[in-house]
């Protein structure tokens, strides 16, 4: 005669291992999500510190619209008012990226695929990535050679990802946007060192 099955007794040791296993999947998930932040920036070197989604327009580019140019601005704040603008829905403006004067240190605040709201002209807007870098047009003082070197890198990887020339026809400065009312990057930013900069990045 067959006996009858009867189900295991479970010990605190079994229970222990389920336990255990059961977190298995929430912890490697937990690590995908930690990647995914982290790959949350299109520049390896960035710090992702996002602008109000109330700043941008969602897109998919380069398939939306082609990305063309470079436009280059002066924040005429400090670097940290300037993140903080970005983060204020009430603003309505933001930049891709923000260059730090003191060391050159890059955050990225809307991700490439999508339209920061920087050049003042919506056509310039779906086909350029905006670079802010702290300072003032008057204050040469903040064009530091980290600023200069850093950004250079970044422009030159935007370039590079995009296809876009390395010259001054396509790496542009906020005042060259048809209709803009701005005068940034000013008379101090060094446009020939820049662009060889961006050149032997």
């Amino acid at each position: 005669m067959e006996r009858e099955r009867t189900a295991p007794v479970p010990t605190r040791r079994r229970l222990l291992k389920g336990a255990a296993l059961a977190t298995v999947p929430y912890t490697l998930l937990s690590g995908t999500r930690a990647a995914a932040q982290v790959r949350a920036v299109d520049y390896p070197s960035a710090e992702w510190l996002p602008a109000s989604t109330s700043n941008y327009s969602r897109s998919s580019r380069p398939t939306a619209y082609p990305v063309d140019f470079v436009v280059v601005h002066v924040t005429q704040e400090t670097y940290a008012d300037t993140l903080s603008i970005f983060r204020d829905p009430e603003k309505q403006v933001s930049a891709h990226y923000v260059v730090r004067s003191s060391d050159g240190h890059v955050a990225q605040c809307v991700r490439e695929t999508d339209i920061a709201w920087h050049a003042g002209n919506w056509d310039y807007n779906t086909r350029s990535i905006g670079i802010e870098h702290e300072g003032w047009v008057d204050r040469p003082e903040y064009f530091t050679n980290a600023m200069y070197e850093q950004s250079a890198r970044l422009t030159a990887a935007i370039c590079t990802a995009y296809g876009i020339p390395k010259d001054r026809t396509h790496i542009i400065a906020h005042h060259e946007v048809p209709g803009s009312d701005h005068t940034d990057p000013g008379p101090f930013w060094d446009w020939t060192r820049y662009i060889r900069l961006v050149n032997f990045a």
